[in-house]
């Protein structure tokens, strides 16, 4: 099984958010402004136990693929490093190429799971991936939607589950 976790928002927050709640975090994030610099995503931290959710799903032989939000070479590498340093299970990270959108990257990847937040801080289904994939494609995909900043705690540690999530 491939399964494809979309990172900022979904696995990993600001690590000045620790501890609040969601509903501040949205908040907070909403009056940050766009764009964000680089020393704001090196500063994430990961969203409660998902390191330890995503090391089961890759004990079990999932293949992890990662999405970020960051097109540059610099802004990819720093979430790789923040991978890296908290020590998430191995697997690609995937970005926007110029001219692609997340539909783009993911319909090249061909995932049988997408786990991604509700963007509820940016603009909600219109910035998720799993919307704007090709119809033809969704009946291969299943589509997991989180609340943003909530985590990925809750979601079955069996990964034959995952494909039975509402």
């Amino acid at each position: 099984m491939r399964i494809l976790i979309f990172t900022e928002g979904t696995i990993l927050t600001h690590r000045n958010y620790t501890g609040l709640p969601r509903e501040k975090i949205v908040e907070l994030v909403k009056n940050l402004g766009d764009p964000l610099g680089n020393e704001y995503f090196a500063a994430s931290v990961p969203i409660s136990n998902c390191v330890r959710k995503i090391e089961a799903w890759n004990r079990q032989g999932a293949t992890i693929l990662y999405l970020t939000s960051r097109r540059t070479p610099e802004e990819v590498q720093t979430i790789e490093s923040v991978l890296t340093e908290f020590r998430f299970p191995e697997g690609e990270l995937l970005f926007r190429e110029a001219g692609e959108e997340y539909n783009d990257v993911a319909e090249r990847a061909l995932p049988d799971v997408i786990v991604e937040d509700d963007c509820e801080s940016i603009g909600g289904e219109e910035e998720m991936t799993y919307p704007h994939i090709k119809q033809e494609l969704k009946t291969r995909i299943k589509s997991i939607v989180v609340r943003e900043f909530g985590g990925i705690d809750h979601l079955p540690d069996n990964v034959s589950d995952l494909l039975n999530c509402q």
